[in-house]
């Protein structure tokens, strides 16, 4: 929990808007200009690596599903909302962190991020929805970039120490801590103020992305309000999503009014929603008989789509048990009664895989993948099967057909190395290892790595050359992060 709150800071700059006390000690770091409004003295390309350096700083210090489907799932929502948005071509990324707190939060470069516990904790997929919209509007509006402007017209050492301690903090928490500690009790109504402002308007802007992109707008409110009356049971342990994004009466009022004025239809859920909710349920669950139990006593309720989801959660739990027979013979009916739903044969095809039948498993994943060519979950479980069934040449053919979105995960660079080691390429099989430890925020162990690849045998001039660049800039890198500490 406290590393998660700490990494919220990214976005909390507009929490913590002056640390004077710290400039003395922290202000000597060099920090890219992160100023105005428009957006004039940070360069997109800055933008991008300081998000890049964000993301590989949470894959260091939490943990971040990996998991092909429910990436692909909130991606495709975070996408549908984006397109719709003041940036429909930013190049937003959104993930999920394996955490049961209920949190999300937005970092710079438009990395978005969403707790399972958030997730599992909404009734509605316009819920979900309304917090990834107002996550995007955080970044439409520019509001981490605005708060260092504010920040920086009451001095420039408390907006180059309050930006370090930002930084610091998602790399080393007693360093972060220790700068946010020192922010100055004449800063608060400041912070407070402009705190206040940021989220109505997230709320206006995130409102208006939702109604646009088909979600039912009242669900902001709605979802809002239920956090709210839910702090009385929490004591001192309140969600990290409300100590960053506080929600008053008189907020909660002000979008309820707003949401009035659309026009009122229903909003149903998606299957994938409530399928990837079943899938969360039994992955950060702690006692697989205790999700057995929650499936089977929703199995004669509510609608047959509710019926059929439960049905499926049972048939993941099964597997999580190892109890292949009743997994797989879940997962076939379901798969038989719903052709069309991704979900079931990859469950089924997965349920193979484990049981090591894998030409079976090969058969449905190609059949799959035919079925729904654009669906990447399926392509990255097609990808491991192709290389426990020897085929590591079409393995590494269909990694390189994989969008830009995926290929920022880190089970891609893991792939990749998997597959050139199949192939006997060990000199880029270390080289994709190194670039899989890098994005997991471990640049000792890619190091260690790239060393590996440049004693291969038979290195031609061009791969050479790409391990001594990639050497320096991860030597650098590891410089820098002592530095910092």
């Amino acid at each position: 929990m406290q590393k998660t709150a700490l990494l919220a800071l990214i976005l909390s700059l507009t929490l913590f808007p002056s640390l004077p006390h710290a400039a003395d000690d922290i202000s000597k770091i060099e920090l890219p200009d992160m100023g105005d409004s428009s957006g004039t003295l940070i360069t997109p390309e800055e933008e991008q690596q300081l998000g890049a350096a964000f993301f590989r700083s949470l894959n260091a210090q939490i943990t971040i599903n990996q998991d092909p489907e429910i990436q692909h799932y909130i991606q495709s929502i975070g996408q549908r909302l984006v397109t719709v948005s003041d940036l429909p071509g930013y190049p937003f990324h959104f993930f999920v962190v394996l955490e049961n707190d209920i949190n999300a939060f937005a970092g710079p470069g438009g990395y978005i991020g969403v707790n399972s516990g958030l997730i599992l904790t909404t009734e509605a997929e316009s819920e979900l929805a309304s917090v990834m919209a107002h996550e995007i509007a955080h970044v439409t509006q520019r509001h981490l970039y605005r708060a260092a402007e504010a920040a920086n017209r009451l001095s420039i050492p408390t907006a180059v120490a309050t930006l370090a301690a930002i930084l610091l903090g998602t790399q080393s928490p007693q360093l972060g801590q220790a700068a946010l500690v020192a922010i100055q009790a004449g800063s608060i109504q400041f912070q407070i103020d402009f705190t206040r402002e940021n989220e109505e308007e997230a709320d206006r802007v995130g409102m208006h992305i939702l109604s646009e992109s088909q979600y039912d707008p009242r669900s902001m409110p709605t979802f809002f309000e239920r956090l709210q009356q839910s702090t009385r049971y929490y004591g001192q342990n309140i969600p990290e999503f409300l100590r960053t994004h506080p929600v008053t009466t008189s907020r909660i009022s002000d979008s309820r009014s707003r949401a009035d004025q659309y026009p009122y239809k229903q909003y149903p859920d998606s299957l994938s929603y409530q399928l990837i909710r079943a899938k969360l349920k039994v992955q950060t669950g702690t006692d697989p008989a205790e999700s057995r139990k929650y499936f089977e006593s929703r199995l004669n309720q509510g609608t047959e789509e509710q019926r059929t989801v439960a049905l499926y959660g049972l048939g993941l739990t099964a597997l999580a048990q190892q109890k292949f027979d009743e997994a797989e013979r879940i997962f076939q009916k379901l798969m038989t009664g719903f052709p069309a739903q991704p979900q079931y044969g990859a469950a089924l095809a997965r349920t193979a895989l484990e049981q090591r039948q894998l030409n079976k498993a090969l058969a449905l994943y190609e059949k799959l993948s035919s079925q729904f060519p654009e669906n990447e979950a399926i392509k990255l479980e097609y990808i491991t099967s192709l290389l426990k069934t020897g085929q590591a040449e079409k393995a590494r053919q269909t990694l390189f057909s994989l969008s830009t979105n995926m290929q920022k995960l880190p089970i891609y660079y893991q792939m990749l190395a998997e597959t050139y080691g199949k192939l006997h390429q060990p000199a880029e099989s270390h080289r994709y290892f190194a670039e899989y430890y890098y994005a997991m925020g471990q640049t000792r162990d890619a190091i260690t790595q790239i060393r590996l690849a440049q004693k291969s045998k038979g290195l031609n001039f061009y791969l050479s050359s790409i391990l001594s660049e990639r050497l320096r800039f991860f030597l650098d890198e590891e410089k820098k992060a002592r530095e910092a500490h």
